[in-house]
């Protein structure tokens, strides 16, 4: 049910400039849920705080942040996890993305690193200078924080 929930989202929800922040949230979950499927050492949380119901938003707007997270957090040996927080304040979306790393970290193979400058000139285009984009990584973790004025 979830692959068909995300495949749906996919194809026919996303088509629209603007969905709903749960709909948004929804795809999220079914994502994570998947690598949970998938890897037995994986953990996650979604978490809202606020008035979400009626808000919305660019389709897609935090799965790169999502991705990113699930590729780094991978650890063969410990549990990882990603924790996702969307908090409304008044008319300001605060969404945040935190994951474990690896302990050992892993050898890249196939170096990216397009998806956080595509989302970054997105954001620009969509949002200009009504969003904020904060990244911080330690020894153990990354954080993402992208509070976004609506």
């Amino acid at each position: 049910m979830s692959l068909s929930d995300l495949l749906r989202y996919q194809l026919y929800d996303s088509a629209r400039p603007e969905v709903l922040l749960t709909s948004d949230i929804h795809f999220l979950n079914d994502c994570l849920n998947l690598e949970k499927i998938r890897r037995d050492h994986f953990d996650f949380t979604i978490s809202k705080e606020g008035q979400i119901s009626g808000i919305q938003v660019p389709p897609f707007l935090f799965i790169t942040f999502v991705e990113n997270a699930i590729k780094h957090s991978l650890d063969p040996d410990h549990i990882s996890y990603v924790q996702v927080y969307f908090h409304i304040i008044g008319s300001i979306l605060i969404f945040t993305c935190i994951n474990s790393k690896p302990v050992k970290e892993m050898r890249a193979d196939n170096p990216g690193g397009l998806g956080l400058i595509n989302v970054k000139r997105r954001l620009e285009l969509l949002f200009g200078t009504k969003h904020e984009l904060l990244i911080n990584e330690t020894e153990d973790l990354y954080t993402v924080k992208l509070t976004i004025k609506l």
